[in-house]
């Protein structure tokens, strides 16, 4: 695969705050590419440079996509920045983690290391070890930066405001509401580097000119598009190399969008699972929403009015709406969408599977 753009004059750059690293200001989020062969996410992140993305993010926890940025960059490591994570929460677990990062990433440091979502932000003398080893990695050559991500508003905020931290990766799109825009702000004026993570909402928001003009607005928001497909990856070169402007039909659809989407809806984010009784809540939480914004076909498949069942076996421990970073009764909306769902069959002549 071979997919470069001209247009390259057009690019603009964004410097992660006091880190002084300036790339694109597109960056490649490798979550997606664990869903790929090897061969193929190899193919894809080497199109991916060709086009001209320098920053890649990707995670300990997000199973072989380490290895496939080793295999396709390890030989090139000047060339590019890599943002990686740890969810550790001991130091022995730490050092564990960036060994293997280091290992399957094939290079010797990694320039930005984040602590993944973590229920506090980490610092020198909590008791946890876990800042003072980030110190250690730091002066040891093995990190250049540190960073944190997180999908709590205080988390994030007390991060921030600590001046421990480089970078914050935090989500962040059109349907954010005036706390997140109030946290993008926050780094501005402290410094520090703002990675934008669900840029699309995980799926929510499909017109993605609408959703770059949007964050092309704040001058120290780097976005990281999740990545699986060659179609996408042409989608956010052609963005990157001929950048949507803000004009009023996109903000004709931010607005419609912001009407139908914004308030109690669930982001997608997982950190609900897992669910006692073997419920999807990332995918069943969100399927009303789902089925008016993407091809029906592919969400009322047998396999997914099975999911949708599953609901009915929910055991309302709780557990779920325990872990929601965004306080959302989950049980109540899970519910909510199973009963739109089978309403959704029955008006649209859809039969049940048996």
């Amino acid at each position: 695969m071979k997919i470069v753009l001209d247009g390259g004059a057009n690019v603009k750059s964004i410097t992660l705050g006091r880190t002084g690293i300036t790339v694109p200001r597109c960056a490649f989020g490798a979550l997606p590419i664990q869903r790929r062969s090897v061969e193929d996410a190899v193919e894809l992140l080497s199109g991916a440079y060709d086009c001209g993305f320098r920053f890649f993010d990707t995670a300990r926890a997000y199973s072989d996509s380490e290895e496939k940025l080793g295999l396709a960059f390890g030989k090139m490591r000047g060339g590019i920045i890599i943002s990686t994570k740890t969810a550790a929460s001991t130091p022995d677990g730490f050092w564990a983690d960036l060994e293997t990062s280091l290992e399957t990433l094939k290079t010797d440091y990694i320039d930005i290391y984040q602590f993944h979502n973590p229920a506090a932000a980490y610092r020198e003398g909590d008791g946890t070890g876990m800042y003072e080893a980030m110190l250690s990695a730091r002066r040891q050559g093995m990190i250049s930066y540190i960073g944190i991500t997180n999908h709590r508003i205080a988390v994030a905020e007390e991060a921030v405001n600590s001046g421990l931290y480089d970078t914050l990766q935090f989500p962040f799109s059109y349907l954010s509401g005036e706390k997140e825009e109030a946290l993008v702000r926050l780094c501005a004026e402290k410094n520090v580097g703002f990675l934008c993570m669900k840029a699309l909402s995980g799926g929510l928001i499909t017109n993605a000119k609408a959703a770059f003009a949007y964050l092309a607005q704040y001058e120290n928001v780097l976005p990281l598009w999740g990545i699986q497909r060659e179609s996408e990856l042409r989608d956010f070169a052609y963005l990157m190399q001929e950048p949507a402007e803000m004009s009023d039909e996109l903000m004709e659809v931010i607005s419609h969008d912001r009407a139908e989407l914004c308030g109690d809806f669930c982001r997608g984010c997982g950190y609900c699972k897992p669910c006692p009784a073997g419920i999807e809540i990332e995918t069943c939480a969100r399927m009303s929403l789902l089925l008016r914004r993407a091809p029906v076909a592919s969400f009322t498949t047998p396999d997914m009015q099975k999911k949708m069942r599953r609901i009915e076996e929910c055991r309302h421990c709780g557990a779920c709406a325990s872990r929601c970073p965004y306080s959302l009764d989950t049980p109540d909306l899970l519910k909510r969408n199973h009963d739109d769902f089978f309403d959704f069959l029955e008006q649209h002549g859809i039969p049940e599977a048996k």
